[in-house]
C-alpha cells in the first residue's frame, strides 16, 4: 500500500507539471488573442488560466510538503499543507470572479467591436488544451481537496473556453457583441460556486469541525452498546486532511482488567473505522473518573 500510495502521489506532481506547462502557454496565446480580438471573455479566460498555472504550482509544493516525514516539531507531519493550498486556490479564484464581473459588467455599459474569428481559432486552441489538462487530474480529484481544486480550476477553464466559442460564432454571424461581457458573468459565476465549495470544506478541516457525514451522537450510542462500556465523553472528531479522520475519547467502563480494556480498544477501533472510516483511534479507559461527563 505504501508503494502505491508514493506512486500515486508520483504520477500526480508528474501530470501538475504537464497541465501546469499547458496552462502558461495558454495564458501566453489568450491574452494576445484577447488584446487584439478586443474580446474580454477570452482575456478572462486567460486569466482563468494563469491562475490555473500559479494554482497548479501551489498544489505541487503543497503535495511535496505533504509527503515530508513527521518530525517532533510537526507531529502530524505536514499533511494540511494541501488543505491550505486549496483555500488559497479557490479563494483567488473568488476574487478573480468578482473582478471579471466587475469588468463584463462595465463592457455592457460601453461596448466595443471584436474580432470574432480570432476569438474563435484562440478559444478553440484554450478548449483542446484546458480538456487535454482535466484529462491529467481527473483521477484523485475526488479524494484530495488540493488536487480537486486544481482540477476544478481546469473544468471552469474548459466551460470557459466553450462558452467564448459560442460567443465567438455568435458574434462572426449575428454580431451580437453583448453577448461577450455576459458569458463572462456567467462562466466567473459558476466558477464562484465551485471555489466557495471547496473554500468551505477546507476551512471546515482547519477549524477541525467533525466531519458532516458522521453523526457524533449516533455514533457514541454504537460505542455505548459494546458490552462492558457504561460511557463515552470527552468526545474529539476532526478530520487531519481529506483523508485522515482522527477519534479521541474518554471511555467508562467498569472495574476490569487493563488486558480487557485492550480486547474493547480494539473492538472500538474496527467499529469506527468500518462504520465511519476512521483512521486514527485515541481511547482514555477510566472508571468514574471523571466529574463531569458530557458528549462534547
Amino acid at each position: 500500500m505504501s508503494h502505491d500510495h508514493h506512486h500515486s502521489a508520483e504520477t500526480s506532481t508528474a501530470r501538475l507539471l504537464v497541465t501546469m506547462l499547458l496552462n502558461f502557454f495558454i495564458t501566453i496565446i489568450e491574452i494576445i488573442g484577447g488584446i487584439f480580438s478586443g474580446s474580454l471573455s477570452l482575456l478572462s479566460d486567460a486569466f482563468h488560466n494563469f491562475s490555473d498555472g500559479i494554482a497548479i504550482i501551489i498544489s505541487y509544493i503543497a503535495i511535496k510538503l505533504s509527503k515530508k516525514p513527521r518530525s517532533l516539531k510537526y507531529t502530524f507531519g505536514l499533511k494540511r499543507a494541501e488543505i491550505l493550498a486549496a483555500i488559497i486556490n479557490s479563494s483567488a479564484l473568488i476574487i478573480i470572479s468578482f473582478f471579471l464581473i466587475k469588468e463584463a459588467f462595465d463592457r455592457l455599459y460601453n461596448p466595443s467591436t471584436i474580432n470574432g474569428s480570432l476569438m474563435l481559432i484562440v478559444a478553440a486552441g484554450g478548449l483542446i488544451a484546458n480538456l487535454v489538462g482535466t484529462v491529467l487530474l481527473k483521477k484523485g480529484s475526488d479524494k484530495n481537496l488540493n488536487l480537486k481544486a486544481a482540477y476544478l480550476h481546469l473544468i471552469g477553464d474548459a466551460v470557459s473556453s466553450l462558452a467564448v466559442i459560442i460567443g465567438a460564432v455568435f458574434i462572426i454571424y449575428f454580431n451580437i457583441y453583448w453577448l461577450d461581457p455576459i458569458l463572462t458573468i456567467l462562466i466567473s459565476l459558476y466558477i464562484f460556486k465551485e471555489a466557495y465549495g471547496i473554500v468551505k470544506e477546507a476551512l471546515d478541516i482547519i477549524m477541525m469541525s467533525s466531519p458532516a457525514e458522521i453523526d457524533v451522537q449516533y455514533l457514541s450510542e454504537l460505542v455505548k452498546s459494546i458490552p462492558g462500556i457504561k460511557n463515552i465523553h470527552h468526545v474529539h472528531l476532526w478530520k487531519l486532511n481529506d483523508t485522515d479522520i482522527h477519534f479521541e475519547a474518554h471511555v467508562e467502563t467498569d472495574n476490569i482488567l487493563i488486558g480487557d480494556t485492550n480486547i474493547m480498544q480494539k473492538r472500538i477501533k474496527e467499529l469506527l473505522h468500518e462504520k465511519f472510516e476512521i483512521t486514527h483511534t485515541t481511547l482514555q479507559f477510566e472508571c468514574n473518573n471523571c466529574a463531569v461527563k458530557e458528549l462534547v
